[in-house]
């Protein structure tokens, strides 16, 4: 990709919510059920990350796509009698570590 090319909006998105999912693990280390994120929680946090702002990426199929593809796996509770269903939560994979170090080194490259 030439240097003057603007990066692809999916391909940050899914790097923003893997950086976001691993920041999140590392940061609660050892307690389980803090170490990953609702659908939620990450529209919270990437609210102003310009492809999601600017509607060119919807946060909902960018997560489902890396969910698709082994990158992040759900957690989902069952519902309580009469009670809608908690929500899913969403936690990196140790494929998705593999493919945002991947990601991350070849931003750092130079052409």
């Amino acid at each position: 990709m030439p240097a003057d090319a603007a990066p692809d909006p999916v391909r940050a998105t899914l790097v923003a919510i893997l950086q976001q999912l691993n920041r999140v693990e590392a940061l609660y280390e050892g307690r389980a059920r803090d170490q990953a994120l609702t659908l939620a929680d990450l529209d919270r946090v990437l609210r102003k990350f310009p492809p999601i702002e600017d509607g060119e990426v919807k946060l909902g199929i960018a997560l489902g796509l890396l969910v698709r593809n082994r990158l992040v796996e759900v957690e989902t509770a069952p519902a309580p009698r009469n009670r809608p269903a908690p929500p899913a939560h969403y936690r990196i994979t140790a494929e998705g570590k593999q493919f945002l170090v991947e990601a991350l080194a070849k931003a750092d490259r130079i052409a």
